[in-house]
């Protein structure tokens, strides 16, 4: 009869990572370019049961019992790529990617050993009192010849990334595409880091300007997720509560007679 209490215990406990992986998800409905996150199930692998404190029979302690499953737990929290709609902003700092899932525009992030290089999907850029092209956090943009500096907003990027002013060229963006995102690690701030065994490959999509990419998480869907939770948390919450009250009785009842 325990056995079903750790099952139901840990399936609770289950319930409680899932929902705050989507209470995160919808948190960030309407940040820029924010990619949802997945939460992967694995069930237990099938264990020994021991008798840790308790001899019977001659046993010697810790004799097996048997075997027992506790259910399944969170292993991965998995996060989905795939392009957000993009909308259009008409903001000439305001630049996006298009059709390449796993690219990423680059940015310098100070660290107390230096500068290291971090990836973003949020295009939401403005100019620094310098005049460099900067995110929100005020991280410079990186282009191919190092950190990308316009002086003006009256700047046009073409498809392929370059940069002009006034019919110049300047730089091009940097955009790196990763051919295996499962080697990114969320940093915070909607950056991400790579795994030094990480490899890219050319960009395959366009770039577009005066666009931003929404959020790919669709509110409805996470909404209908949370109520499966919650469900699945309340039945199992019920569950420990009936062995409760049954161990209640065999102690407090069953034991007088």
């Amino acid at each position: 009869m325990i056995r079903g209490l750790y099952i139901s215990s840990v399936s609770m406990l289950k319930e409680q990572k899932k929902m705050d992986v989507i209470s995160n998800n919808l948190a960030n409905a309407s940040t820029t370019a924010f990619k949802k996150d997945i939460t992967v199930f694995q069930s237990f692998p099938e264990i020994l049961t021991k008798r840790m404190n308790d001899r019977k029979n001659g046993e010697p302690y810790g004799a097996g019992i048997g075997t027992m499953r506790l259910g399944s737990d969170v292993v991965q929290v998995f996060t989905d790529y795939s392009q957000g709609t993009l909308m259009q902003t008409d903001r000439p700092t305001d630049i996006s990617l298009k059709g390449d899932n796993s690219a990423f525009f680059v940015v310098s992030v100070p660290r107390e050993d230096g500068m290291i290089e971090m990836y973003t999907r949020d295009g939401s850029w403005t100019l620094d009192s310098e005049g460099y092209l900067v995110t929100r956090e005020g991280y410079r943009v990186a282009g191919e010849e190092g950190d990308i500096y316009l002086g003006t907003e009256n700047f046009t990027v073409k498809e392929d990334g370059s940069i002009y002013v006034d019919d110049e060229y300047i730089d091009s963006l940097r955009i790196v595409s990763f051919i295996d995102t499962t080697s990114l690690l969320k940093y915070g701030e909607n950056l991400v880091q790579a795994a030094e065994e990480a490899e890219t490959r050319p960009f395959q999509g366009q770039v577009v300007q005066g666009y931003l990419e929404n959020s790919n998480i669709n509110p409805v869907e996470e909404m209908v997720d949370m109520i499966q939770v919650m469900r699945a948390y309340e039945a199992n919450q019920k569950v420990i509560n009936a062995y409760d009250d049954t161990l209640d009785k065999i102690i407090n009842e069953v034991g007088r007679v």
